[in-house]
């Protein structure tokens, strides 16, 4: 059994060893795809090296086809295909008990905190299951996780249809979020420094803004008529873009904080109170999330295929990495693990 692990210092080595047996309420699954996020690109420049600590196996958007079952499985069978929500919650503690276990206290990221996915042969519990319809390919099913945050985003800002929503930011989650939010019926305008990012938005029927070269917050009066959006989204991480979320926001508007910011940024109270805004976090997903973006992609409301930049297998992880280092023009680069000749 072949697993690729991260070993420090933008550099990964493959390793052998044999399948883990599923336990009870486990099981084994043949690897189809993974996704490289992010995070992933976080932990591939060593910024993470103190909490992942390589060598370690990575990678936690996937997708895979149930091999072996563990004691105790119900509702799935050997050649089930599925992805897996990669939480591994306590079940006991404040947040588990009120029905939040996304957030739980003791929350464990399998790909981070646990071995991940980029390997041939990945154990989980299963209680971590998705199933995939069968009009739902492996190479989308890879992709059902980046998806899911924006699910859970969209959900958590209210958003409903004909609001006017922005999303700062045009990364593969911005990009996500607008289709989202474009799939509940609503208006989405992109605003992203990227010229290829805003055409990658502008080729999903999505409204872009350049917020550098035009003044975002008279575009976005313009848009709206005067009124500001009714959600922004925050994406994209960058502490100048926290002024302008709160400027371009309407009277009683939400304000949706999806990025990670490295340090705290300064935040416009005054505007909170001026215009009675609320904001509301945003952290990973929840099962319903992955249950949604499922349905949306079997029925195809949103195409997850153009966000496929590359294919590569696990023995080319490294060129894989490299070449989504910095790339603007890449969204989405999966590796193909261990299925023959999977769709």
């Amino acid at each position: 059994m072949t697993a690729a692990q991260y070993i420090g210092n933008k550099e990964f080595e493959l390793v052998e060893g044999q399948p883990c047996p599923p336990g009870p309420g486990e099981v084994r699954l043949d690897v189809g795809f993974v996704g490289i996020c992010g995070t992933d690109m976080h932990i591939y420049h060593g910024v993470m090296d103190a909490r992942v600590g390589p060598p370690q196996i990575i990678g936690h958007e996937m997708s895979g086809v149930i091999a072996e079952l563990g004691e105790g499985i119900e509702g799935y069978q050997v050649g089930d295909r599925v992805v897996v929500r990669p939480l591994d919650y306590c079940g006991d503690c404040p947040n588990c008990n009120a029905g939040l276990s996304h957030i739980c206290q003791n929350l464990k990221f399998m790909g981070i905190d646990s071995p991940g996915a980029m390997q041939k042969s990945w154990t989980v519990k299963a209680r971590t299951l998705h199933r995939l319809p069968e009009n739902v390919s492996l190479k989308q099913g890879a992709l059902i996780e980046p998806l899911s945050v924006a699910c859970h985003d969209v959900e958590r800002a209210r958003l409903k249809s004909g609001e006017k929503a922005v999303v700062l930011g045009g990364g593969p989650i911005g990009q996500l979020i607008a289709l989202v939010a474009k799939s509940v019926g609503a208006e989405v305008m992109v605003s992203e420094v990227s010229e290829v990012r805003r055409q990658f938005a502008a080729d999903q029927g999505v409204r872009t803004v350049d917020p550098i070269s035009d003044d975002l917050a008279s575009e976005v009066r313009e848009w709206t008529g005067g009124k500001g959006a009714d959600v922004v989204f925050e994406v994209s991480g960058v502490p100048a873009v926290v002024e302008a979320m709160t400027e371009i926001a309407a009277a009683r508007g939400r304000i949706c904080m999806v990025a990670i910011h490295a340090t705290p940024p300064p935040v416009n109270l005054f505007q909170f109170f001026w215009k009675e805004l609320e904001m509301v976090g945003a952290r990973v997903y929840e099962a319903a999330d992955f249950d949604r973006a499922i349905e949306i992609v079997a029925n195809g409301e949103i195409d997850l295929e153009p966000f496929i930049t590359s294919v590569d297998t696990l023995p080319d992880i490294g060129q894989a990495f490299a070449h989504m280092d910095g790339n603007p023009a890449g969204m989405k680069a999966l590796l193909s693990c261990a299925i023959e000749n999977p769709s």
